[in-house]
């Protein structure tokens, strides 16, 4: 947020997009799994078809945020769900 100010403040009014994500795709078991091992809680969870409409698939780019406003993630998976469950808790 501070970076995304940062420019505003730098290049004044516009529409800027940009995408915060670490570049490393994890799938929704994935994030369940990590979340559980990190914080030592169960997550009920039940494994069904997809929903019509439902993407098998999405990366995303996080290379223009890199670029145009030197910001990068810097937190691993593990340390992002032991995070959200401190926020949480």
């Amino acid at each position: 947020h501070i970076k995304a100010l940062e420019k505003l403040n730098k290049e004044g009014k516009g529409l800027f997009i940009y995408n915060l994500a670490t570049g490393t795709g994890y799938s929704v078991l994935d994030i369940i799994n990590t979340f559980e091992k990190v914080n030592n809680v169960k997550v009920n969870y039940k494994i069904v078809e997809r929903r019509p409409g439902d993407i098998a698939e999405c990366y995303a780019d996080a290379s223009k945020a890199e670029k145009m406003l030197g910001w990068k993630a810097e937190k691993s998976l593990e340390e992002m769900c032991r995070d959200a469950w401190n926020f949480v808790k």
